[in-house]
């Protein structure tokens, strides 16, 4: 069974709380190398049967919808198995 996995991130221009905590932590435990870490969310679901445009269209729909808030979050990728697909918004 196919899976598809979509990743939704804070929009770049608005800060991140849990992400800049985040780097605060990495660099009081020595890591210090890692900057501007940005925290977001990955769905995945498991498809019964093919994945064809009109399933891939429904994804982008529910992930645009439901799974993000379009005042501060964006959908930044959709995958099927691995593979980047592009959906029309």
């Amino acid at each position: 069974m196919p899976t598809i996995v979509v990743d939704v991130m804070p929009k770049a221009e608005l800060l991140d709380p849990q992400g800049k905590a985040t780097t605060g932590a990495l660099h009081r435990l020595g890591h210090g190398k890692f900057q501007n870490v940005r925290i977001g969310k990955r769905f995945e679901f498991t498809v019964d049967g093919e994945v064809t445009d009109a399933v891939l269209a429904e994804v982008r729909k529910v992930a645009d919808e439901t799974l993000s808030n379009a005042v501060i979050e964006d959908v930044v990728s959709i995958t099927v198995d691995g593979a980047p697909v592009e959906v029309a918004a």
